[in-house]
């Protein structure tokens, strides 16, 4: 393989608060999860996920929904409050996953199966990122970090243990390099060109993952939640759900640095509205 490719894949929406993606330092906690009497319009975003072409193969940037929260392609309360394992979980976010739009389904429209990924890359344990997990359990692994892991064991509601229970393949790792605003990061193949960097705040354990072209040197950042669009790090805007709006400040502010760089060639939310589906080669 030559340079690397992105394809931005779109897999279903979420509804949620506006104060969750963009409430700031003073959000409520309350209404940013749907549960204040002063509640917002809700909106719908995209759930997005990254598939790359690099010199190690295929790789998965997050998975999106599962198929079981829109068994017939359509918005299903019932069937998603059992995906999700709780109806709390569902009262502060719904999805929906149209017919052909998960990430295996896409994926199989381009000819490639979950055992061909080399390696499926988890941001963060939140819903719209990791219940779709089961999907992959044939792929060659499933990255998360063991800081992410042991931080969702101890919030039971905001993440379920069943989205990954079933999975043979996955490896929490730890962290192996210093990059990145905390000192904290993986390399995942010892090259630097997939270094999975420590962004903490929204959760404890949550990655963006640098991808960088060895033949140009240009590189990709996909930030997970670490800011929902390019306007949260060009105007320090922190998420209404937030375990550290200090650390999420400082991981905001790395963005923001990386995407000033000569040699990036995008920085990538997974919500950010203004995205559509597209590839580029870097």
């Amino acid at each position: 393989m030559n340079n690397s490719k992105l394809h931005l894949l779109h897999t279903g929406k979420v509804r949620i608060e506006p104060e969750l993606a963009f409430g700031g330092d003073h959000a409520s906690l309350a209404k940013a999860s749907g549960f204040s009497l002063r509640r917002s319009p809700k909106i719908w975003l995209p759930v997005s996920v990254f598939l790359i072409e690099s010199p190690h193969d295929l790789l998965l940037l997050d998975t999106g929904w599962s198929r079981s929260m829109s068994p017939k392609g359509e918005f299903d309360k019932k069937a998603q409050i059992k995906s999700l394992g709780s109806r709390i979980l569902y009262h502060v976010n719904q999805g929906v996953v149209p017919y052909g739009k998960s990430a295996s389904e896409q994926l199989a429209q381009k000819g490639i199966s979950p055992k061909d990924i080399q390696a499926v890359i988890i941001s963060h344990l939140d819903c719209d990122h990791a219940n779709g997990l089961e999907q992959f359990k044939n792929a060659k692994r499933v990255l998360v970090s063991k800081q992410e892991y042991e931080y969702g064991l101890n919030h039971r509601i905001r993440f379920y243990k069943k989205w990954w229970s079933d999975l043979d393949n996955i490896d929490f790792y730890q962290w192996n390099d210093t990059e990145g605003p905390f000192k904290q990061s993986y390399d995942v193949f010892g090259d630097k060109t997939v270094e999975l960097i420590n962004i903490p705040g929204h959760t404890a354990g949550q990655v963006a993952t640098k991808i960088t072209s060895p033949q140009t040197k240009q590189f990709v950042l996909y930030v997970g939640d670490g800011g929902y669009s390019e306007h949260s790090w060009e105007k320090m805007i922190t998420s209404g759900i937030s375990m550290n709006k200090d650390w999420q400040k400082k991981s905001l502010q790395w963005i923001k640095e990386q995407s000033q760089k000569t040699n990036c060639k995008g920085v990538f939310a997974c919500h950010d509205n203004h995205l559509k589906p597209m590839s580029i080669e870097f």
